[in-house]
């Protein structure tokens, strides 16, 4: 059995959910963690964290009748599958507890049953935020579930204590990008205003010192300045910057001198960097400008069939071996948004599987709005459509150039191997194949 099968016999036992302490306690342990490690993570001291596991170890040997410790909990359950009494408690007690089967649409809320930890990047994130003057870089593709983390980490943020603020840049009107200062002074400000703070940009503007020392400044004498606690900084959906490179010259490497500022004056280890993006940056930027090479990474990637599995069994549907996930895999790649979607539609009993996928790159099939919207990213870029049409005519990885290749990446439509792209799924191969490039 996997580590979410286990945690799931642990809430049927308890008839409760498991904390987020519980949770973290057994996938740590699962991971071969100490508890030192782990007290230092929660923010826990290390004997709360021995007590929180004793509890589990004595549960967990309760429910498979031998001693169970962290020593031998993951080589004794990994091997042993779940028995048929178990899966049916597992499906019973799901089905009791599931909430109304959401449409997958936005970021997956906070409470919501059907968000799949991506172990151990939600680890990472919690342990290096609260690391001073920290960066963490978040990289997925469209509908990927950036924001999604990015939700959970301030969430934990907001738990130990600290300030969050969340900027979409694709929120910004086109206007906001005109110029350096216009694109600063509107930074400023809405980070102010989620603080709840007033707008005292005039007294800190200077345009003698000019836009990023001004900006700059604000930061230093006045929003850090006035937080007691740690500031996390949420940037998403960063992309939209490198569409203008006069900004993304000046401003990237801003962020990268305030984590450089965090080493040498103690204000600015308050700030905590967080930043998603969709594709490798493709501004020319020197290699100690640039915020993209700093930091800890974190890679977003597409579903196991174990998490579609996990994922499927949330959705109430018995899938009970691989098959059904592999077939679903094999059209959709593991893309999150899209793996959630088809098990939307199954388990409301509106399609099949097999009449899914035989319908997938159809237009009645249940993708259908999610590719129109690929065509229309494509016909807006006649120079992507004729790549997209490059790879139809392939069949096989084509070399292309960088830019090219990170726009069709950063809307999930190519994946990247060294220097050649493919399609990212199956589903995408089969709708662009046959579908009209021109103008509707």
């Amino acid at each position: 059995m996997n580590i979410d099968e286990v945690l799931q016999l642990l809430e049927v036992k308890q008839k409760k959910a498991l904390t987020r302490l519980q949770e973290l306690v057994l996938r740590s342990c699962w991971e071969g963690k100490t508890y030192v490690s782990m007290a230092a993570q929660a923010h826990y001291g290390a004997q709360s964290i021995r007590e929180v596991a004793s509890q589990l170890w004595h549960v967990l040997s309760e429910i498979f009748g031998e001693p169970i410790a962290k020593a031998n909990f993951r080589y004794t359950l990994e091997l042993r599958p779940l028995t048929k009494v178990q899966q049916q408690l597992i499906k019973k007690y799901t089905s009791s507890k599931a909430p109304n089967l959401e449409f997958p649409s936005g970021p997956v809320m906070l409470s919501s049953h059907f968000y799949i930890p991506r172990s151990p990047i939600e680890e990472l994130a919690y342990a290096e935020i609260t690391e001073p003057g920290c960066v963490i870089r978040i990289k997925g593709s469209s509908k990927m579930g950036k924001s999604s983390l990015m939700l959970r980490i301030t969430d934990y943020t907001a738990s130990v204590g600290y300030r969050s603020v969340n900027l979409d840049f694709q929120q910004a009107d086109s206007a906001v990008f005109a110029n350096l200062d216009k694109f600063l002074r509107w930074f400023c400000a809405n980070i102010s205003s989620k603080l709840q703070l007033e707008s005292r940009l005039d007294d800190y503007w200077d345009e003698e010192v000019g836009s990023k020392v001004s900006c700059t400044n604000y930061f230093q004498g006045y929003l850090l300045e006035h937080l007691v606690c740690p500031l996390v900084l949420a940037l998403n959906e960063v992309n939209r910057v490198f569409e203008y490179p006069v900004i993304a010259q000046e401003f990237l490497p801003l962020l990268r001198s305030w984590h450089e500022q965090a080493k040498q004056t103690e204000i600015w280890q308050k700030l905590r960097l967080l930043v998603a993006y969709s594709t490798e940056i493709y501004v020319p930027l020197k290699l100690n400008q640039s915020p993209f090479n700093i930091g800890l990474p974190l890679k977003l990637p597409p579903f196991t069939i174990e998490q579609i599995q996990n994922l499927a069994q949330r959705h109430r549907l018995n899938w009970t071996d691989a098959k059904e996930a592999k077939q679903l895999m094999a059209m959709v790649g593991g893309h999150p948004y899209l793996v959630r979607l088809a098990l939307y539609h199954i388990s409301h009993s509106q399609v099949t599987l097999k009449e899914l996928l035989e319908q997938a790159a159809t237009e009645s099939g249940i993708y259908n709005d999610h590719l129109r919207r690929l065509l229309a990213a494509l016909q807006e870029e006649p120079e992507l459509g004729a790549v997209v049409k490059q790879l139809i005519a392939a069949q096989d990885r084509i070399k292309l150039e960088s830019i090219l290749a990170y726009k069709l990446e950063s809307i999930g439509l190519v994946k990247l191997g060294g220097d050649r792209v493919n399609f990212s799924c199956e589903l995408y191969r089969l709708y662009f194949a046959q579908v009209n490039f021109g103008t509707e």
